[in-house]
């Protein structure tokens, strides 16, 4: 006997930044992202356990139990997201708590790049080259 089918929600959607940080400003807002992004990281690991656990289940009422769990678990990582969002950063990895703040650079934007377990934001990276290229803000020359 097959295990019940679920339907997958809509994903999750990716944050879009909304303003442009100095580095100064971005390591001022690292007391609230840091505790946002610690959510989105834990509520991505229980994302991710109900996942397994729904593939496993068999129990019609248990299925639909463990659906509504996933639901919840999705919505409530949208609203971390949105909250990020709102501050004006870009996640772009949810298991591992990567975030971009806009910045200037030479006066042209940059990322300016953090990850959950640091203590500021210490590297920067041109929009296009992501986490592989990320440089330390010494090499910064911020402009407006």
């Amino acid at each position: 006997m097959a295990g019940p089918s679920f339907y997958t929600p809509k994903p999750v959607s990716p944050s879009r930044p909304g303003k442009r940080f100095t580095l100064a400003e971005a390591n001022r807002t690292l007391p609230l992202v840091q505790r946002i992004v610690g959510d989105i990281v834990k509520m991505h690991e229980q994302v991710k356990a109900l996942q397994e656990g729904a593939s496993a289940t068999r129990n019609k009422e248990n299925a639909a139990a463990q659906q509504r769990q996933y639901e919840q678990a999705i919505e409530r990582l949208q609203t971390l997201v949105d909250e990020l969002h709102g501050i004006g950063c870009e996640l772009k990895d949810s298991q591992n708590g990567l975030v971009d703040f806009i910045g200037r650079h030479q006066g042209r934007d940059v990322c300016l790049c953090w990850k959950l377990g640091e203590e500021k934001v210490g590297f920067w990276h041109e929009l296009q080259t992501g986490f592989a290229g990320r440089q330390p803000v010494a090499s910064l020359q911020e402009t407006k």
